[in-house]
């Protein structure tokens, strides 16, 4: 097939190099020239693992315009891949989308064949059915159904895993405007995705809602799990892996997501959680467990500051290993270790910090007595207080040896329990959250 992606971002520009590795010829779409010039000398506009492999195997079927036109005329599908920010409210602005929607409006227009526009970002529900389709049918003259189909169909996937998430979703999701149009786009993932995943085919707003609500509900297990971590942390003998591991057993629960540790982060999970709260308030709904499951997530990083302050000596630093949302990504956009940062930062307490690919992006948005190291033996060296803060496979490799010694015993706060506690005792005080 000749497939579009408008926006090359962190899902936009995986998603276009992986159609192409798979045999689709693909034209990336961007506003921005800076992406568009590095997709097409074959280089990756974005941190992602194995997205340069993908691009450099692509070779000629993947290439990338500033120009909608070009790409409209020259492709059967679109993917609008582009951000919807959170308004003040909680619910996502459709800027971007409609802006994407008048800009293809005229080519979408001008073609005399049926083309396929499909929507991966996350919207409100009611969205694409009240304001994206009558947008595309305004501005190309078309009529949706007959002239082109419209799909919404978003994404279950974490960034640093974007690549395996999409190769191996659970399911794939599908909002259709008519039968055509969602069988076409399950034919392209059947023919993409490598384990067999069912699709999930229905109308818009019930697509708009189950992408809400898979967000909501698996940031509920995260927040349950990490309440339940701080509840064994006061428990003589508890450990939250041994209960969780068990919890995961039940069929009716499972494994996944039930790590009691830090906060979830990252550009989804907590916005999503808000965006349901704001819709359920405005049907005339409580949404009592998503405000619950904000409310805890929002606590860890206060009560993960309690323990090291308590701990800290006067005048001394702590250093946080870890300022990335989760491992393998440069992303700090509601990271816990950014937001540690910050609230140290806020009580005049100097802070060490590293993280493998994340630093940049955290020495933009941070002020005060902070340094940055450039290796984690160096940050653990400076600090008083050392804290794991993003399960990082790099940090599984820190030893005693290198932690600071000048001012008596230092103190290692492990938040992801990825240490060994008994090769630490004998030279700091250790402490696993979740553990007594």
């Amino acid at each position: 097939m000749k497939i579009s992606v408008v926006g090359l971002g962190k899902l936009g520009a995986p998603l276009a190099a992986l159609l192409a590795d798979k045999g689709h010829t693909v034209i990336g779409v961007d506003v921005d020239a800076r992406p568009v010039l590095l997709m097409n000398q074959g280089r990756t506009p974005v941190f992602e693992p194995g997205l340069p492999e993908l691009i450099e195997r692509a070779g000629g079927r993947l290439s990338a315009t500033t120009d909608f036109a070009e790409a409209i005329a020259g492709t059967d599908i679109t993917f609008i891949v582009v951000p919807t920010p959170s308004n003040r409210d909680g619910g996502f602005s459709l800027e971007y989308v409609l802006a994407v929607c008048e800009a293809i409006g005229a080519p979408l227009g001008a073609k005399g064949t049926y083309h396929l526009v499909v929507l991966t970002s996350t919207v409100m529900p009611g969205a694409t059915e009240g304001e994206v389709l009558p947008a595309l049918e305004t501005f190309s003259g078309k009529r949706c159904g007959t002239d082109f189909g419209l799909c919404y169909g978003p994404e279950f996937i974490a960034l640093g895993t974007v690549i395996r998430d999409m190769l191996n979703p659970d399911l794939v999701l599908i909002g259709e405007s008519h039968r055509g149009a969602g069988d076409l786009l399950e034919a392209l993932w059947k023919g993409v995705c490598e384990n067999g995943a069912p699709a999930a085919r229905m109308n818009f707003v019930n697509a708009e809602l189950t992408k809400l609500a898979v967000n909501t509900y698996v940031t509920t297990k995260i927040s349950y799990a990490n309440m339940l971590a701080q509840v064994c942390e006061r428990v003589p003998g508890a450990n939250v892996d041994v209960v969780t591991s068990t919890l995961g057993l039940d069929s009716r629960i499972g494994q996944k997501y039930l790590k009691g540790a830090l906060g979830y982060g990252g550009p989804c999970f907590p916005r999503d959680n808000l965006a349901f709260a704001s819709l359920a308030r405005r049907l005339g709904v409580r949404a009592v467990l998503a405000e619950a499951t904000d409310q805890v997530n929002r606590q860890q990083v206060p009560r993960i500051a309690e323990t090291i302050l308590a701990r800290l000596p006067k005048g001394g630093t702590v250093g946080i290993l870890g300022l990335a949302y989760k491992p393998n990504t440069d992303v700090v956009e509601e990271a816990q270790g950014l937001q540690l940062a910050r609230h140290l930062l806020s009580v005049a307490v100097p802070v060490v910090l590293y993280d493998p690919a994340a630093l940049e992006g955290a020495r933009a948005r941070l002020d005060g007595d902070v340094t940055f190291a450039s290796s984690m033996e160096e940050c653990a060296g400076q600090a008083h207080v050392v804290v794991v803060a993003t399960p990082w496979e790099e940090f599984s490799r820190l030893k005693p040896n290198m932690l600071n010694y000048s001012d008596g015993r230092p103190t290692v706060v492990d938040c992801w329990r990825m240490l060994a506690h008994d090769e630490y005792t004998p030279f700091a005080e250790y402490i696993a959250i979740g553990v007594h």
